[in-house]
């Protein structure tokens, strides 16, 4: 008997995830051609490392529902190592990050990911939004004997035609059936229209040559040796680091639009075991790709067998049917993208930027900004640093104490809120041992001490009083509170 688990996430309405996969698998053969040929190698590397990837997180990754293939955001990181080094090392290189991502699930690190704020995940989505739409505006240009040039006249026209008009039926559609996935409609319907009236439109096949046999077992020719492994190593974590953020960002966007909740760390030791399997096989590195990941949902995939749907067709295309694929025109690829674009874009964003603190909304946009114009990880590390700051910032401002005289020759304080590095001087702030009497009680029933900054701004007060002739008693300290203490070596009795 199949678990009710298992059934839901393979088989729970099997014709709807079959459809979505199909769907996702022509909007992930553009993408990774484009990502192999800015990586400045075969575009068919490109195609194995996503159908390696695609299928095997689906079968064994914790996210059912979320696409996976070779992604941009690491085809940019390994430009220079192929420019140097050739395509051995980079292939070196996808085998070593995809062991450090396994690492790092299996060392149950994918939780981390709850430290991203929310704020950040809204500039992730709204950055990766605007890389979604620019980057299709590389399809609106040709190259000319004179270099690449945009597209001018009747091209430029039939273009935004067949463009507006994918879009057209993807927005329209739903209206009227949601039995098949608007996307693979106006896919298969600009793709006959544009075939049957022979339209002078630039196809996939433009792009490159895709047919190809079965990706062979081949180990990375590489020396064995210190030498390569200072080389590749520098690569291989800034790829292991680029492809694990974007996943688990993806990761909670999908928990998020499906109402459910996966495994985060299942996720990374799946992603990094079908990157080794990747790089083995001569395919690229990849990670989960948003873009693709939202056409999936959207159009119904929540289980595992779209993405495994979605990885064997790549393999389909590559073996038999790249005749086909090849006929359908970039402007409907082009169509879809924009629209998944339009709907990761997190516009409830824009109208809270007024409503929301200052330093949230500074987070958002920062991220938003540093995503286009860099990387992903830069701009999730920004972000973070931006809001621990703001975090810390406000906590430390939010320190206060209360002062009880009633009783003659005593002075009582009770400080409220958490003491750590960045609200230390406002604390000492708070005593006076030069004017108090001379016998002072910190009482701590309501304070927080974090660090080891506290336990030094402790020390610092008992020396102001000692210094002063005065004598301070700290009572109704916390257990956890007291063995900080004790640890640091300082008596508070």
């Amino acid at each position: 008997m199949l678990s009710n688990t298992f059934r839901e996430e393979w088989f729970s309405n099997i014709q709807k995830n079959v459809l979505a996969g199909l769907t996702s698998s022509f909007a992930l053969v553009p993408e990774c051609i484009a990502f192999a040929l800015v990586a400045q190698v075969n575009p068919l590397m490109g195609l194995y490392g996503a159908f390696i990837i695609c299928a095997m997180t689906a079968i064994f990754g914790g996210r059912p529902g979320m696409i996976s293939g070779a992604a941009g955001s690491m085809a940019v990181v390994i430009v220079a190592l192929v420019a140097q080094h050739g395509v051995q090392y980079l292939l070196a290189t996808v085998v070593l990050s995809g062991i450090l991502m396994a690492l790092f699930g299996l060392l149950r690190l994918g939780k981390l990911i709850r430290m991203v704020p929310h704020p950040v995940m809204l500039g992730f989505v709204n950055g990766l939004a605007i890389i979604i739409a620019m980057a299709q505006l590389e399809h609106f240009r040709h190259a000319t004997p004179q270099g690449e040039q945009w597209l001018q006249g009747t091209p430029l026209l039939i273009m935004c035609g067949l463009v507006a008009l994918t879009m057209a039926i993807v927005y329209v559609l739903p209206r009227f059936t949601r039995a098949v996935p608007p996307a693979l409609v106006a896919i298969l319907g600009v793709g006959l229209l544009s075939y049957g009236l022979n339209l002078p439109t630039r196809t996939l096949g433009d792009l490159a040559h895709m047919a190809g046999g079965l990706p062979v077992l081949h180990f990375p020719t590489v020396p064995l040796s210190l030498e390569t492994l200072h080389i590749i190593l520098p690569y291989a974590t800034l790829m292991a680091l680029v492809g694990l953020l974007e996943t688990l960002l993806t990761f909670n966007l999908t928990d998020e639009i499906t109402g459910t909740r996966g495994q985060p760390n299942r996720e990374c030791i799946a992603l990094g075991a079908s990157n080794v399997v990747s790089g083995l096989f001569g395919g690229m590195g990849g990670c989960a790709m948003i873009g693709q990941t939202m056409i999936n949902l959207s159009s119904g995939g929540r289980s595992r067998l779209s993405g495994v749907t979605s990885g064997i067709m790549i393999l389909l295309f590559i073996l038999f049917l790249s005749p086909l694929i090849a006929q359908i025109p970039l402007a409907a690829l082009v169509g879809v993208m924009f629209v998944v674009a339009h709907e990761t874009f997190a516009w409830g964003s824009l109208r809270v930027l007024g409503k929301v603190p200052p330093q949230d909304a500074l987070v958002i946009v920062a991220v938003t900004i540093i995503t286009v114009f860099t990387d992903l990880a830069t701009a999730v590390l920004c972000g973070i640093v931006i809001a621990a700051l703001a975090f810390a910032w406000q906590h430390a401002l939010d320190v206060r104490a209360d002062i009880d005289d009633a009783e003659a020759g005593l002075r009582t304080y009770r400080p409220h809120g958490t003491l750590f590095f960045a609200s230390t001087a406002h604390f000492l702030d708070l005593f006076a041992p030069s004017t108090d009497p001379a016998r002072v009680v910190l009482d701590c029933h309501h304070l927080h001490m974090a660090d080891h900054s506290a336990i030094a701004a402790l020390e610092r007060l008992y020396e102001r009083y000692e210094k002063a002739g005065k004598h301070l008693q700290v009572v109704h300290l916390s257990k956890r509170n007291e063995l900080l203490l004790q640890r640091a070596g300082v008596d508070v009795s």
